[in-house]
């Protein structure tokens, strides 16, 4: 998959699909599917066209939703289903100013060549989202590009969308989220050097770097690490500000790896969350908190011992 930014011309026609993707969920999935499907039948690349930062980020940074994916992780994801092209364009004042016309003119008509366009059906863009799929359809009959929208997928009921999926996370609902996204919530990144505090008291843990400061949840894990060897390995996350240690912390992703002892510095780890044990606490002392740590790792062990019977048991 090639990746491409700005307003220069790329010079191959395209079957462009435009939103933030945040998450990638199954409504997401859907639209890749289609454009891919519609890309083949035209004999065009397939593109999808995103923005950077998400566009409530730049409007009011304190105020816009946690982010469930960076720009890398959206982009792996992308990558895995096949898609031909990624361009990210820069949300920023000039960005923002465009107005839905010169967005068609500069964006889909001389950057990526755009003969085929798919979006949702609740697509708004240019300066005060002031464009929609009817000015949409109107300006392809004049610039030679066919328009099409995607209805809402719903999942269990409810509609599928990044909004939801973050709820879900918020309440803790692991399994919820999951099946929205259509697999594991994950956080993916490199392992950096923390206050060496796990090694302290007997739970080394990987120390991963987070692209953003404020993560769609928190509290202690079940979670599978991929990254480190053929299959998942198992352990138990800590994503959160760590009030035992930190009066005011930012938030840490700690991974303590059952029966692990490689080096991981500088390591690239993606992490599955797959059920939540707890919220975070601050405990009065130490010994309080270790307590604590074996507790919760005798019952993500439990986890997955009951998850390895039901699965033989289905078998």
């Amino acid at each position: 998959m090639r990746v491409s930014h700005g307003f220069f011309p790329i010079g191959f026609p395209h079957a462009v699909t435009i939103g933030n993707f945040d998450g990638l969920h199954r409504g997401h999935q859907a639209m890749l599917s289609r454009l891919k499907e519609e890309a083949g039948n035209r004999n065009l690349q397939s593109c999808v066209l995103t923005f950077e930062p998400h566009p409530r980020e730049f409007f009011s940074p304190a105020n816009a939703p946690a982010r469930l994916s960076s720009l890398r992780e959206k982009s792996e994801l992308i990558r895995a289903a096949g898609i031909d092209r990624l361009h990210v364009c820069r949300f920023n004042q000039r960005f923002s100013s465009l107005s839905p016309v010169d967005f068609i003119q500069h964006v889909l008509v001389d950057t990526l060549c755009a003969k085929w366009v798919l979006v949702g059906d609740d697509f708004r863009f240019g300066a005060k989202r002031a464009g929609d799929i009817a000015l949409l359809k109107q300006a392809g009959k004049e610039h030679g590009f066919e328009a099409e929208f995607l209805p809402t997928v719903h999942v269990n009921g409810g509609r599928s969308s990044s909004t939801a999926v973050r709820e879900a996370l918020a309440a803790g609902d692991m399994e919820g989220a999951a099946v929205m996204l259509g697999r594991p919530y994950s956080i993916s990144g490199r392992v950096v050097h923390g206050d060496k505090l796990g090694r302290q008291i007997g739970f080394p843990t990987a120390n991963i770097q987070l692209q953003h400061n404020r993560p769609p949840l928190s509290g202690i894990f079940v979670v599978e690490i991929q990254g480190l060897d053929i299959s998942p390995l198992q352990g138990v996350a800590s994503l959160g500000t760590r009030p035992t240690v930190h009066k005011n912390g930012r938030p840490t992703l700690e991974v303590f790896i059952f029966d692990f002892k490689d080096e991981l510095y500088g390591r690239r780890l993606h992490v599955d969350f797959l059920r939540k044990l707890r919220d975070e606490e601050k405990y009065p002392d130490l010994p309080s908190l270790i307590a604590q740590i074996n507790l919760d790792v005798d019952n993500a062990k439990s986890f997955f011992n009951h998850r390895g019977t039901e699965t033989q048991r289905n078998a």
